[in-house]
């Protein structure tokens, strides 16, 4: 069996499975009472940062889903669809099976040409040991989209190809918001506690509300112009699956990694992320 081995550098999420479990039991209830969300979009920084985020959004996920599909990003418009062409992939619990019928029905009835995934990319993985403990008996489809509207597409074409062949699906599309400070070469608003204010109730809550709107058109402009998504291609693919299946999203949770510092000031530099669900 070919397997696919994690690239991330210890400290992006543990690598014990005790501590993952230990992370994760919390959000145990959320998973077992309203774990019924046809998609979600969830942060993909180091879980001390991200983590508490992503997890709200990965429990409200459909917990009878066949199979999960968890869309990444970091791809510019013009970049092809990449796909992990491996069988499984190694997670500190075993090896989630690689979806490889879903993956081929979805390349065929989209006539996509899907490219192999030979990048190291933290979007997809840094996500799979949730998705494990979540859906220990589920397969994975692992994507990235591009940042461009044909991304929207094709989530409408993932739930054609899961009803063409019988699969109940679910879909977890990854992307970080503003990236903001000296350390991203992005600090339109000065420093402190006004650049703090203005990345959560201005730019990053127009990227917030573009989504809550359903507007495929108006994500990608708040994603692209105002620098607000890293990964703006997989909530669109999240988004065209989840409208096409008639769910609506709801905001789970938004904060930023200045929050979870909390060392009495602003950083110099910081992120902001949100947790949102489609039911």
């Amino acid at each position: 069996m070919i397997l696919r081995e994690p690239c991330l550098p210890g400290g992006w999420y543990p690598r014990q499975k005790s501590l993952i479990e230990d992370f994760l039991k919390p959000f145990e209830r959320n998973a077992n009472s309203g774990g019924k969300a046809l998609a979600a979009i969830a942060p993909h920084a180091g879980w001390y940062y991200s983590g508490l985020t992503a997890a709200q959004a990965v429990a409200s996920l459909d917990s009878d889903a066949e199979t999960l599909i968890v869309i990444g990003g970091h791809l510019p418009g013009g970049m092809p669809i990449l796909a992990a062409y491996e069988e499984g992939v190694k997670t500190p619990f075993g090896t989630l099976k690689i979806d490889a019928e879903l993956r081929e029905e979805f390349n065929k009835l989209g006539s996509l040409d899907i490219k192999p995934d030979r990048y190291s990319d933290n979007t997809v993985e840094v996500l799979l040991p949730m998705v494990h403990y979540f859906f220990p008996r589920s397969s994975l489809l692992w994507l990235r989209f591009p940042a461009e509207l044909s991304s929207y597409e094709a989530g409408k074409l993932l739930a054609e190809s899961a009803a063409s062949i019988k699969r109940r699906i679910t879909v977890l599309a990854s992307t970080d918001l503003t990236h903001y400070g000296q350390n991203y070469g992005f600090s339109p608003k000065g420093r402190g506690k006004s650049a703090l204010e203005w990345v959560k109730t201005v730019n990053d809550a127009a990227f917030i509300s573009a989504v809550l709107a359903s507007d495929p058109s108006l994500v990608l402009k708040r994603a692209e112009e105002d620098h607000s998504a890293c990964s703006g291609g997989a909530v669109l693919g999240a988004l065209g699956f989840a409208l096409s299946s008639g769910a609506k999203p709801e905001l789970l949770d938004y904060r930023t990694s200045a929050d979870v510092d909390d060392i009495g000031s602003v950083p110099d530099s910081f992120v902001g992320y949100t947790a949102i669900s489609f039911r």
